[in-house]
C-alpha cells in the first residue's frame, strides 16, 4: 500500500503557503464533478432584458442588463432587478455576507452538531490512497468495505430516522418522472420539522434573518422545500431530479453516478452490497467528526470517478451547510470553517427552471476543497 499522506499533503489537501495566496484557503480536490449541466445563459431566457429566472447569475457581458450581486454598483441592472432579486441573497450590495460572517456561522453550526457521530461510533478503512491522475481508471484498489463498523443507534435519532426515510423515494436513473406519493411528501415535511428543531438548524436561521434573509421560520422552511425537494427535468423529458435526489441518494445519468455525497447512503448501500469501495485521493482525518473523504467507487455497477463526503456528521449538519452555501453564495465557492478547518463548498444552480418569483434550485453541492 503507498503512503497517503506525501500525496494529500503535496496535492490535495495541504494549505497553499504561497506568498500571494491565503495560507488559510484549501486546495480544491481534483476532477470533482462534471455537473454543471446548465444551458448558456443566452439560451435560458425568453427575455433578456428582465431578470426573470436570472436572480444571482453570473455577469454575462452578452446579457443587455444584469442580475448579479455588483450589478447595483455598476448601474447596470434589469428595470425589474429590486422587484424580482430582492430578497435573493447578494441582492443589495449592503447586504453581501462577507467570507468572515461565513467562517464564523459555519463554526457556530459545527459546534451545534450534537447529534454527530462520536469517534467511537465510526471506523474507517480507507486503504489504498491514489493519484489524481488514477481516479479514471476504474480499478478497485480496496478488497475490504470503507465502514468497519457504524454504531447504528445513531440511526434511531429523530433527523437521522427522517433522513434515512427520504433516501428510497427517488428512482436513481435520470430520464424517468418522479412522482411523490402523499407519504412521501410527508416524510420531507418530517425531515423538515425534525431538522428545524435541532441547534444547527436554528443557528442557520438566526443567522440568515439577522441577515434579512427570511423574515420568518416558515417563509425559511417553505423555502427549503422549494429548493431541494422541487422537482426539474434534466434531460428533456418529464421532471425527474431534485437537489435532495442529487446531492443526498445519488443518481445515474449516462452510465455514471452523479451526486451521491452522503456518508448514511454510502454506508447503508455498502452494507447491502450495492456499493463497492475502490479507493480514496484524500482523507482529511480530524480530531473528531465530521472530517471529508474524497473516494472512488462503484454504485450498483456504476462509476463514481471522485465523491467528497462529510463523514460522521448529522443530516442536519449537511443540510445546513449546503443550504448556508446556496443561499448566500449560488453558484459559487463558499469559504467556510469547521473546528478551525478551513472548507471550501461549491454549489450550483438548476438555470432551466424556477419557482416562486424567479428563485433557482439547487442542482448540486458538494466539498471541493478540504484541509487536515
Amino acid at each position: 500500500m503507498r503512503a497517503c499522506v506525501p500525496l494529500i499533503v503535496a496535492v490535495l489537501c495541504r494549505l497553499a503557503w504561497a506568498a500571494d495566496e491565503d495560507p488559510r484557503e484549501p486546495e480544491p480536490f481534483l476532477e470533482l464533478e462534471e455537473e454543471t449541466e446548465g444551458a448558456p445563459a443566452s439560451d435560458l431566457y425568453a427575455a433578456p432584458n428582465s431578470c426573470q429566472g436570472r436572480c444571482l447569475e453570473a455577469f454575462d457581458k452578452h446579457h443587455l442588463c444584469h442580475c448579479n450581486a455588483r450589478c447595483p454598483e455598476f448601474g447596470n441592472c434589469c428595470e425589474d432587478f429590486e422587484s424580482l432579486c430582492g430578497h435573493e441573497g447578494f441582492s443589495h450590495i449592503s447586504d453581501a455576507i462577507t467570507k468572515e460572517e461565513l467562517q464564523s456561522t459555519s463554526e457556530k453550526i459545527y459546534r451545534a452538531d450534537t447529534n454527530k457521530a462520536q469517534k467511537a461510533d465510526i471506523v474507517l478503512n480507507s486503504q489504498n490512497c491514489i493519484s489524481p491522475s488514477e481516479t479514471s481508471d476504474q480499478v478497485d484498489r480496496c478488497p475490504e468495505p470503507l465502514f468497519t463498523y457504524v454504531n447504528e443507534k445513531l440511526f434511531s435519532k429523530p433527523t437521522y430516522a427522517a433522513f434515512i426515510n427520504l433516501l428510497n423515494n427517488y428512482q436513481r436513473a435520470t430520464g424517468h418522472g418522479e412522482h411523490f406519493t402523499a407519504q412521501q411528501l410527508a416524510e420531507q415535511d418530517t425531515f423538515l420539522r425534525e431538522a428545524m428543531k435541532t441547534a444547527v438548524m436554528k443557528e442557520l436561521y438566526g443567522f440568515l434573518h439577522q441577515q434579512n434573509r427570511y423574515s420568518t421560520e416558515q417563509e425559511f422552511v417553505n423555502d427549503l422545500k422549494n429548493m431541494w425537494f422541487g422537482l426539474y427535468a434534466r434531460g428533456k423529458e418529464e421532471r425527474d431530479s431534485g437537489g435532495f435526489e442529487h446531492v443526498f441518494s445519488g443518481e445515474i445519468k449516462k452510465g455514471k453516478v452523479t451526486g451521491f455525497h452522503n456518508w448514511i447512503q454510502f454506508y447503508m448501500q455498502e452494507k447491502e452490497g450495492l456499493v463497492d469501495y475502490y479507493s480514496h485521493i484524500c482523507d482529511g482525518r480530524w480530531d473528531s467528526h465530521p472530517h471529508v473523504l474524497a473516494l472512488q467507487f462503484s454504485w450498483d455497477g456504476y462509476y463514481k470517478e471522485v465523491s467528497s463526503t462529510f463523514i460522521g456528521s448529522s443530516p442536519e449538519f449537511e443540510f445546513a451547510l449546503y443550504s448556508l452555501c446556496f443561499i448566500v453564495r449560488p453558484g459559487k465557492v463558499c469559504q467556510l470553517s469547521l473546528s478551525g478547518h478551513p472548507l471550501a463548498i461549491q454549489t450550483y444552480t438548476w438555470d432551466k427552471s424556477t419557482y416562486g418569483n424567479g428563485k433557482k434550485y439547487i442542482a448540486t453541492a458538494y466539498v471541493v476543497s478540504s484541509t487536515q
